[in-house]
């Protein structure tokens, strides 16, 4: 199905197009969200959660903006984002058990399979490595901006930088598929 019937399909409330939004894109979601939360009830939690926003909150994507993979995946990374501040999660955090975080690290691993299925990987590799670093720690991580720039030593001027032009050597790319 193409974006565009699948964002006119959404915003018209077809259940069928929401059941082919799912099938097609939940993995990669949930993916993106798992990398964030490794507890994979909260990151299931934080996954339902994210997908009946994007499905409500069809109305304010912007195609002028960018693709709606990218939409939503920023809805799921931020939803993500947002529940580790909770103090739910702080609080659950500090009580979990090793085999909590042990399981959470061996379901990483699947996630970047799910996330490669739908094209990411051959889009980030026309990035160079400083661009990739910076966006995989941004967008697959859930790393803020400051945050990187703390944790590696960078100035923050030069993360948002590696951000800028990464994200014009994707738009590009993006608009010649």
């Amino acid at each position: 199905m193409e974006e565009q019937a699948l964002v006119h399909g959404l915003r018209a409330r077809d259940n069928k197009v929401q059941e082919y939004l799912y099938e097609k894109y939940s993995k990669a979601l949930f993916g993106v969200i798992s990398r964030i939360i490794f507890d994979r009830d909260i990151a299931e939690e934080v996954f339902h959660d994210a997908f009946i926003k994007i499905v409500n909150k069809i109305d304010n994507y912007d195609e002028s903006k960018g693709r709606l993979y990218t939409w939503m995946a920023n809805i799921c990374r931020n939803s993500a984002i947002d529940k580790t501040r909770s103090k739910e999660f702080s609080k659950k955090s500090k009580t979990n058990t090793i085999d909590a975080y042990v399981y959470g690290m061996e379901n990483d691993a699947g996630t970047a399979a799910t996330v490669d299925g739908i094209g990411v990987k051959e889009l980030m590799d026309d990035l160079n490595d400083e661009q990739r670093f910076v966006m995989e720690c941004i967008y697959f991580k859930g790393y803020t901006h400051t945050e990187v720039a703390e944790e590696y030593s960078l100035p923050l001027g030069t993360v948002k930088s590696r951000i800028r032009s990464a994200i014009k050597v994707l738009k590009l790319k993006a608009d010649k598929i």
